[in-house]
C-alpha cells in the first residue's frame, strides 16, 4: 500500500475502444492487487477488475479539455482507456500503477497473498501432477532407458531438473564431461519416449531428446558427448540413424562458433544426420508480436491495412516455422522411427516449443486435458523455460521478454482448427492457460527453473493452476471430442499458407464491440444447456402428473371409468409410445386430442384448461439471442376446438 499516492478518483471516464464516443463514468481505485473501475446506473453497478500483475505498459498522454488519457496495456491484450478529469491524478495514478505492475522481489506477486482455502487442500493441490507417473506411462525406465541422479543437487546443470533419464549404458562421468561441452551444462537427456505399435515388427523404440548448443567453436570435440549421442542411437535398435535438429537459422549458429559454440560437426559424430530449422531467436519474436499487437489494437482498420499490417509482423509466418519443425520432428519419430535429438542456443525457448508441439502430434493423450497439463510441466516448467524473464514478472531487462509459451499455446490452437474432434479441450482451456502464466496468481509459472522454485517453496506458499483448472474442466470441455476419432493416433496437419488464421479469441477478446462470436461450440453449449432447462421442466411434469393420478386412484368412483369426450382430456400409457405416425392417432386413440390421459387401469384423467395451462406452458425456457427457437409446449388447438361441445347436454 506504501506505493499507492491516491487510492480513489472519481469521475473517471472509461472510452469503448471501438466506439471512441461511447463512454462509462464510474470511480477507479487503486489496491494492492488490482486497478478496480466501479460504473454505477442506479441498482446497477459493473465492475472492472485488473490485476497488476497483468499489466505491462502505463500510457499517459497530453491533457485534453476533457481531462488526461491514461492507456494501460495488459499481457492478456487487453487495453484499458482512462480520462482522468485532472492532470495532477492522472499523473499520481501513473506513477503507482507503474510500481505496483513492476515489483523487485519475487514475494510481492500476487500469488503469494492469494489465500483461497487452508494450508491442507493447498499441499493436495500440488500433488496433482506426477512427472514420475508421466514416465511411466511412456514405459520408462525399462531396458533401455534409466533414472538418474546425476542432477539430484542442480551440480550438473542448475536450470534442469533433479530427475533426469538417460541411456542405460551411460555412466555419471560421461553424463558430466558431456555437459561441459553443452552450454549451461544442459547434457542431451529424455524428453518423449515413442511406444506406438506402428511398425510391421516390433513397437517403435524411437524418442525425443533435447539439450543446449554444443560448445564446439570452430573445430573443438567431445569424445564424451560424442559417446553421449552414441549411446542414444544405440537406444533405438530398430534405427541405423537419429536425427540432430538444430531449430535456429543456420547463419546464426555459424555466428555463434566465433563465440566458441556452434553445432554438431557430422564428421565428429557417426550415424547422424543433421537439420537445420530456421526458427528466428528470442527478439525477432518479441518485435513481430509487439507489431501485430499494434494492428489488432487500431480503432478503425479497413481489411486492406488489416491484412498488410497482419503480413508485415511476420507472426504467422513465426508461428509456420514452429508448426513445421514439431511436423518434421514427428514424422521423423513415427514414420521413420529415428530418434531425435532437438536443440537451440541454451535449450530452453525454441527447443521447449519444438518437443512439445512434437509430442501434441503423436501422443492422443496430451490431447486431453490432464495430459496437457503434464506437457508443460513436463516440457517448460520442469525443463527451465525461463517465465519469470520472458513473461516479465519482475522488473528487470525487457530485453529477455518474448512471447515463447504465446506461440506455442497458438500452434496447438492452429492444429485444433483442424482437427476440431482430436482435442479434449476447447480455445477457452488455451486462454486460461495464457492469462495465468502471466498473472501470478498461481505459483506453477513463478520463478525460471526447478531450483529456484524449491528455494521460493511455491508449494508451501502458493496455490496450483492445474487442480484449479481440473476442478472446473466442465467450462474446459470440447463438446465435438471423440475418443475414438479417426485423429486417435498421429496427427498429420497442413502448414499451407491458407490454413493459418488470425486468432482472434486471444488477441481480441475484449473488444466486444468487433468481430461477433458465431463459433460452433457456443452454438452447441447453448444448445446443451437448452436441453437441461427442458430436462429439468419433464421432471417436474411428470412429478406433477404422477401426484394427480394419485390423487384420481383416491377419489375414483364407478362413474370415473366412463367414456370422456372431452377434448382436454390427455390419453396417457404404454400405448403412446406406439404413435409412431399420424395413423396410430386416429385409429386407437382420441380423435378430438392428443391431451388425454389415461390412468393404468383404462380410465381417463380430465384436466382442467387452467391445470394444462400452468402445467404445460415452458415457453419461458427458451433463449432468443443464444439461437434456439422457443420450444412452446402449449396445447395446439384454439379456443373453439377446446369448448365442450357437449356441456349443453350435460347440463
Amino acid at each position: 500500500m506504501e506505493h499507492i499516492r491516491l487510492p480513489k478518483v472519481e469521475k473517471v471516464r472509461l472510452l469503448d475502444r471501438v466506439f471512441t464516443k461511447k463512454s462509462r463514468v464510474g470511480t477507479l481505485y487503486l489496491t494492492a492487487t488490482h486497478t478496480i473501475f466501479v460504473e454505477r446506473e442506479g441498482r446497477m453497478c459493473n465492475e472492472t477488475w485488473v490485476l497488476h500483475s497483468l499489466v505491462f505498459r502505463v500510457e499517459k498522454q497530453a491533457t485534453t479539455p476533457s481531462g488526461c488519457p491514461l492507456l494501460i496495456h495488459c499481457k492478456n491484450f487487453q487495453v484499458l482507456h482512462f480520462v482522468i478529469p485532472e492532470e495532477r491524478e492522472c499523473h499520481d495514478v501513473h506513477v503507482s500503477l507503474q510500481r505496483l505492475s513492476q515489483p523487485e522481489r519475487y514475494d510481492e506477486l500476487y500469488c503469494f497473498s492469494y489465500k483461497p482455502n487452508d494450508e491442507k487442500e493447498r499441499r493436495q493441490e500440488w500433488d496433482f501432477l506426477d512427472l514420475r507417473a508421466e514416465y511411466s506411462r511412456m514405459g520408462i525406465p525399462n531396458s533401455l532407458w534409466k533414472h538418474s541422479l546425476v542432477n539430484q543437487h542442480y551440480k550438473v546443470s542448475d536450470t534442469y531438473p533433479a530427475e533426469l533419464f538417460v541411456p542405460v549404458s551411460t555412466t555419471p562421468s560421461v553424463i558430466a564431461a558431456s555437459s561441459k561441452f553443452r552450454s549451461r551444462g544442459r547434457f542431451p537427456t529424455l524428453s518423449y519416449y515413442y511406444k506406438e505399435n506402428h511398425l510391421p515388427l516390433a513397437s517403435s523404440q524411437a524418442t525425443i531428446c533435447r539439450s543446449s548448443q554444443p560448445l564446439s567453436g570452430f573445430n573443438a570435440r567431445s569424445f564424451e558427448d560424442e559417446q553421449m549421442l552414441e549411446a542414444i542411437l544405440r537406444s533405438n535398435p530398430r534405427s541405423d540413424f537419429m536425427y540432430v535438429v538444430d531449430t535456429r537459422p543456420k547463419l546464426n549458429a555459424m555466428a555463434n562458433r566465433a563465440a566458441g559454440k556452434g553445432y554438431e560437426n557430422e564428421d565428429n559424430y557417426s550415424h547422424i544426420k543433421f537439420q537445420f530449422i530456421a526458427i528466428e531467436n528470442i527478439h525477432v519474436m518479441r518485435n513481430s508480436q509487439q507489431k501485430m499487437l499494434e494492428v489488432c489494437e487500431l480503432r478503425s482498420p479497413s481489411m486492406c491495412n488489416f491484412l498488410e499490417g497482419l503480413e508485415s509482423s511476420g507472426w504467422l509466418k513465426h508461428i509456420k516455422a514452429v508448426l513445421d519443425a514439431g511436423i518434421f520432428i514427428a514424422k521423423a519419430v513415427a514414420e521413420e522411427g529415428a530418434s531425435v535429438l532437438v536443440h537451440c542456443s541454451d535449450g530452453w525457448d525454441r527447443t521447449a516449443q519444438v518437443c512439445s508441439v512434437a509430442s501434441v502430434l503423436l501422443d492422443p493423450y496430451y490431447r486431453t486435458i490432464k495430459g496437457f497439463m503434464v506437457l508443460i510441466e513436463k516440457d517448460w516448467v520442469s525443463f527451465g523455460h525461463k517465465f519469470s524473464h520472458r513473461c516479465n514478472h519482475l522488473l528487470g531487462d525487457l530485453k529477455e521478454v518474448s512471447p515463447v509459451i504465446d506461440q506455442f499455446l497458438e500452434c496447438v490452437w492452429q492444429v485444433m482448427e483442424q482437427f476440431p474432434c482430436a482435442f479434449e479441450f476447447n480455445e477457452r482451456f488455451l486462454i486460461t492457460i495464457h492469462s495465468h502464466i502471466y498473472s501470478c496468481q498461481y505459483g506453477n509459472f513463478i520463478g525460471n527453473n526447478q531450483r529456484e522454485r524449491i528455494e521460493l517453496r511455491l508449494c508451501e506458499r502458493t496455490h496450483s493452476l492445474w487442480h484449479h483448472l481440473w476442478s472446473n474442466r466442465a467450462d474446459y470441455t470440447n463438446l465435438l471430442y471423440r475418443p475414438d476419432h479417426q485423429t486417435k493416433g498421429v496427427l498429420q496437419p497442413t502448414t499451407a499458407p491458407c490454413w493459418f488464421k488470425f486468432w482472434r479469441g486471444l488477441y481480441n477478446r475484449f473488444d466486444r464491440g468487433m468481430h461477433p462470436r458465431q463459433s460452433v461450440e457456443d452454438y452447441l453449449r447453448a444448445i446443451r444447456e437448452e436441453n437441461e432447462q427442458l430436462e429439468e421442466l419433464l421432471v417436474m411434469h411428470k412429478q406433477k402428473i404422477s401426484k394427480l393420478e394419485e390423487k384420481q386412484m383416491c377419489n375414483r368412483s364407478p362413474k370415473a371409468a366412463t367414456f370422456d369426450k372431452s377434448p382436454t382430456a390427455w390419453v396417457f400409457g404404454n400405448d403412446l409410445g406406439l404413435a409412431n405416425t399420424p395413423q396410430d392417432y386416429t385409429s386407437g386413440f382420441l380423435t378430438s386430442s392428443p391431451c388425454q390421459l389415461k390412468t393404468p387401469h383404462g380410465a381417463l384423467l380430465t384436466l382442467s384448461p387452467q391445470d394444462l395451462n400452468k402445467t404445460y406452458d415452458c415457453s419461458n425456457g427458451s433463449d432468443v439471442e443464444s439461437g434456439i427457437a422457443d420450444l412452446s409446449c402449449r396445447s395446439p388447438f384454439s379456443e373453439e376446438s377446446t369448448r365442450d361441445q357437449d356441456s349443453d347436454d350435460d347440463a
